[in-house]
């Protein structure tokens, strides 16, 4: 899965990045998704990699979202805050999507007077589910928010930005006010989006293309915490699925990774060794022996 950067993502809706936005410390803007499919047409408006950036949307539509263990029908409204550090599938169920989405970085919403730190907020921790289905009454209250974001983006008005970083927080504490009609599919299918979510956490961690790169989740705790779901139940699905444990399915990408570093890098063992996680280059030895039966240099000098 590739990371999609805020420049990224204009290019994948052919465009350019605004000037007036990006002398902006941090970056925001604004979209309908009627434009923004009538543009792209065949292209898809939303896809769910993972991004350097958040985003807000609010969504009009027949829609399903699969979270982990939990799957949710969305039959008419939805507002859906998407962070880089959960992953969801969403799958549109008809063509007739509208709405509005917005798009911000960290920084921008740092700037605020307040002093907001983004992943403080409840709605974007690891174990929150970020998707609300709402009422048609709720859909205008949200909607007017979103009018007012784009009428505001385009006004020539000094201190614009402070007050669309209000707008931005309004939604946020809006959607922290609802409660997620959520519903817990008990079925084989549960077990095996897990998996698949799982996989796909520990995969956007590769490949490492530089030193100062770090691995950010390395133990099955934090993986269950990251999908919300208890380290023990995600241990028995993956052993269902894999035949392994989360330790051992962690450990063997962790190994694959340092090989291909190992033979095809000049990067020092210390180097690699931190890429990968590990504090002391000790430990990362010990790790890689007892996985190989090969000390790191040693491995290196026999793939020269």
């Amino acid at each position: 899965m590739k990371t999609t950067s805020i420049e990224q993502f204009y290019q994948e809706i052919n465009a350019g990045i605004p000037k007036e936005i990006a002398r902006e410390i941090g970056h925001f803007n604004v979209f309908s998704f009627e434009e923004l499919a009538a543009k792209l047409k065949d292209k898809p408006v939303m896809p769910y990699n993972k991004r350097t950036y958040y985003k807000i949307s609010l969504i009009t539509g027949k829609n399903i979202a699969e979270y982990a263990d939990k799957v949710i029908e969305i039959d008419e409204s939805a507002l859906v805050f998407a962070t880089p550090k959960v992953p969801y599938h969403w799958i549109p169920k008809d063509e007739d999507q509208k709405g509005y989405f917005c798009v911000f970085t960290d920084e921008f919403l740092a700037r605020n007077k307040s002093g907001v730190i983004i992943d403080d907020l409840p709605i974007f921790q690891p174990g929150g589910l970020p998707i609300f289905q709402i009422s048609p009454e709720q859909r205008i209250e949200v909607e007017e928010i979103f009018l007012k974001m784009n009428k505001e983006l385009s006004s020539d008005y000094v201190f614009k930005y402070d007050l669309l970083r209000n707008y931005v927080l309004e939604i946020i504490h809006y959607g922290q006010k609802l409660q997620p009609k959520s519903m817990t599919n008990p079925t084989s299918n549960a077990s095996n989006r897990i998996t698949s979510l799982f996989i796909e956490l520990l995969e956007r961690q590769f490949p490492i293309e530089s030193p100062m790169q770090r691995l950010q989740l390395r133990t099955a705790n934090d993986f269950a915490e990251r999908l919300a779901i208890h380290v023990n139940h995600l241990n028995k699905t993956l052993k269902e699925n894999t035949g392994k444990t989360t330790s051992h399915v962690i450990a063997a990408r962790i190994v694959q990774e340092a090989k291909i570093l190992l033979r095809q890098t000049d990067w020092n063992i210390s180097e690699i060794a931190f890429s990968l996680g590990f504090e002391e280059i000790a430990h990362f030895s010990n790790f890689f022996k007892k996985q190989t039966g090969l000390a790191p240099n040693n491995f290196r000098s026999q793939t020269l």
